[in-house]
């Protein structure tokens, strides 16, 4: 891994590509690569809306962009692939930003767990504490006999649309 938390590993969106057709140009998500973009970025936003997750990504030049939580990750990234993605959620301490949870859940790229260092990279750079990992690791595997993208839960590797055994490592974009 590099400086800017590039780990050489990036996730193309695998998701419909009706979404991905559904663009606004220039994408949605707000770059965010210093505190002070956060903070008026935060100024910005209601309380209310403060309260609930954001849609994440971290783009292949290690810069983290935020959308709101019902927006595509896809639409987030521009259409480009990405280093991380998931949701995201942040508190205010004594007038500092960090970062109260934050997952790899996105079923249009299916990050690997192990893009946790690319997410952290871009958190530092932005000045914005972070619990040092994923609250809510989620993991992702393509059914190599139906083809289907799986979460697996609970550590059972089984396809849950046609109950054949799923890869023990990240295989959805290979």
């Amino acid at each position: 891994m590099d400086a800017s938390g590039r780990s050489g590993r990036s996730y193309r969106y695998v998701g419909p590509e009706e979404s991905k057709a559904a663009i606004p140009a220039g994408g949605a998500g707000a770059r965010i690569r210093t505190a002070a973009e956060f903070a008026d970025w935060a100024a910005r936003r209601s309380r209310g809306e403060l309260a609930e997750p954001f849609t994440f990504v971290v783009r292949t030049d290690g810069v983290l962009r935020l959308a709101p939580r019902r927006s595509e990750h896809v639409a987030c990234a521009g259409g480009e692939p990405v280093l991380s993605a998931g949701e995201i959620s942040f508190r205010e301490d004594a007038g500092r930003w960090a970062v109260r949870e934050v997952s790899n859940q996105s079923t249009g790229y299916c990050p690997d767990t192990g893009s946790w260092p690319a997410v952290a990279a871009a958190l530092d750079r932005a000045g914005l504490g972070h619990p040092g990992r994923f609250t809510h690791a989620v993991v992702f595997r393509r059914c190599v006999t139906c083809g289907q993208h799986n979460i697996v839960r609970d550590g059972h590797f089984v396809c849950v649309f046609c109950d054949a055994d799923l890869p023990e490592r990240w295989n959805v974009d290979l």
